[in-house]
């Protein structure tokens, strides 16, 4: 290996502080990387707040070095302005002091130095976003800049957004200048153990708790073994103590002792996989078949953007966009063809909580239970009746109506293949193995269908792929509601 110190990025550095084998990976097999839909989502919500601190923070003088593969360009740039005796803020200024680069979402003049700021799309300051920060100070000092304070603004999640643009006091800033300079030699032992991740050999670290926080890692499924037909992850429960028996050498559910699991849970799936075959109790027959008719099986898709763009909505607030329900009127044989289908979705771009609630009153009727999985759909009810007032006592008595599948499955049913969940996703194809999520083309979880419909309604989206978009939204909700069903029909 050369000597020469490598450059490092300050997202590498907080990667080798995550794990230094996440780091080395990212250096000499980024090959072995698996970006998922949630950390890609991530990376654009902190890109959306990123423009508005630049709305907040900024005046009509202010300058955005912008992004350029030749590094140096950006810091020479950088280096320009203050050298030239900028007295405006600067976005993505770009700074290198021994080997280490920093992009410093917003700087303002202060006096004779400097306020940094570091945006975040979080709603509260977490102990890695200090850290974050530390490593932005040490560069700037170590530059020579002087810096009389660095905050970290983030999201205000009471924030409710009145239209019109103004996003006024979305942003929150802490001052953190304090922390950041006690975490000085924290940030030189961090640099010091970076570099020897990239130069030396690949870092001897069992996998554990810092696989998944604070962030999701890239190599999760390179570095747990995940080949065995039934991975030890399947047992569900704390990483920590699943990574203690990887390090034991163990890669399947069934090499593990059923005397080393201490959790109920744990020692249930244990026991059904290495039986081979799924448990089956009739609790769940008895509380299905006691159910009244008409049954209503609801299921809702929602978005919840960091920065809201309806009016009266919260950042993250899970706003409802679209809905389905198949409503069994007890006179058929059970199956989602033989029921009444009905569902919501507007694309016009327009507010659709609205008419979505009072399309959903009018057909929910007055009586029989409504069906969900897990109580997502109470949080989002709720949230309308936040939103709605007037609707508070009929959408009340939707709620007391409702009926959650999900404990009744979980206590009653369990498939060695399920590996541990019980999300829909994962008890569907075990009990009805003609219908996958996976199979279904283009947005097939929840994720995909948020950003599918914030696509669909942007008005720069083609009618073709917006038709497109409609039909996937449509086919996914309608699955969801087809799932619950064939889930109750399966226990009949």
């Amino acid at each position: 290996m050369s000597s020469r110190k490598p450059y490092l990025s300050k997202s590498k550095l907080i990667s080798a502080w995550q794990c230094p084998k996440r780091l080395h990976l990212e250096i000499h097999h980024p090959e072995y990387a698996e970006v998922s839909a949630r950390t890609e989502a991530l990376f654009a919500v902190g890109n959306r707040v990123g423009g508005i601190s630049q709305q907040l923070y900024g005046t009509p003088e202010s300058v955005e070095i912008p992004f350029n593969r030749k590094m140096s360009l950006m810091v020479q740039q950088t280096k320009e302005l203050i050298d030239g005796g900028a007295d405006f803020p600067i976005f993505e200024a770009t700074f290198q002091h021994d080997g280490i680069l920093v992009r410093v979402d917003v700087l303002i003049p202060d006096g004779d130095g400097w306020h940094a700021i570091e945006v975040k799309a979080s709603t509260s300051v977490k102990t890695y976003h200090k850290l974050d920060c530390a490593i932005q100070y040490w560069v700037m000092r170590g530059t020579g800049l002087n810096i009389t304070s660095m905050s970290l603004a983030h999201i205000n999640n009471q924030f409710v957004y009145q239209g019109d643009d103004e996003y006024e006091g979305l942003l929150v800033a802490e001052d953190l200048s304090e922390e950041v300079r006690a975490l000085e030699p924290a940030v030189v032992d961090l640099v010091a153990k970076a570099r020897d991740a990239v130069t030396g050999p690949m870092p001897d670290i069992d996998v554990g708790t810092h696989c998944s926080k604070p962030y999701e890692c890239q190599f999760i499924n390179h570095c747990w073994p995940m080949d065995a037909e039934y991975p030890i992850t399947g047992l569900g429960g704390g990483k920590a103590k699943l990574g203690a028996l990887v390090a034991l050498g163990l890669r399947d559910i069934r090499d593990v002792k059923i005397d080393d699991l201490g959790a109920a849970t744990q020692q249930r799936i244990h026991r059904v996989t290495c039986a081979g075959v799924p448990e089956i109790l009739d609790g769940a027959r008895q509380a299905l078949d006691a159910l009244p008719y008409p049954r209503y099986y609801l299921d809702f898709e929602t978005i919840g953007p960091a920065v809201p763009f309806w009016k009266g909505t919260r950042p993250y607030a899970s706003v409802p966009v679209q809905w389905s329900c198949h409503i069994d009127d007890g006179n058929g044989d059970g199956s989602a063809d033989a029921m009444r289908h009905e569902e919501f979705l507007d694309l016009s771009g327009e507010p659709p909580m609205r008419a979505l609630a009072q399309r959903m009153i009018e057909s929910l009727g007055d009586v029989g239970p409504v069906l969900m999985w897990t109580n997502y759909e109470k949080g989002v009810i709720s949230y309308l009746i936040e939103l709605f007032p007037d609707l508070a006592e009929p959408l009340q008595e939707i709620i007391d109506r409702l009926y959650d599948l999900h404990p009744v499955v979980r206590e009653n049913y369990y498939h060695p293949n399920m590996l541990g969940s019980w999300s829909i996703k994962a008890v569907l194809p075990c009990i009805a193995p003609h219908m996958n999520y996976a199979e279904l083309e283009g947005i097939n979880e929840g994720m995909a269908a948020s950003d599918g419909f914030i696509e669909a309604i942007d008005p720069h989206t083609s009618p073709e792929r917006k038709a497109e978009l409609e039909e996937q939204l449509l086919l996914y909700c309608k699955f969801d509601t087809e799932a619950m069903v064939e889930i109750v029909r399966f226990f009949a």
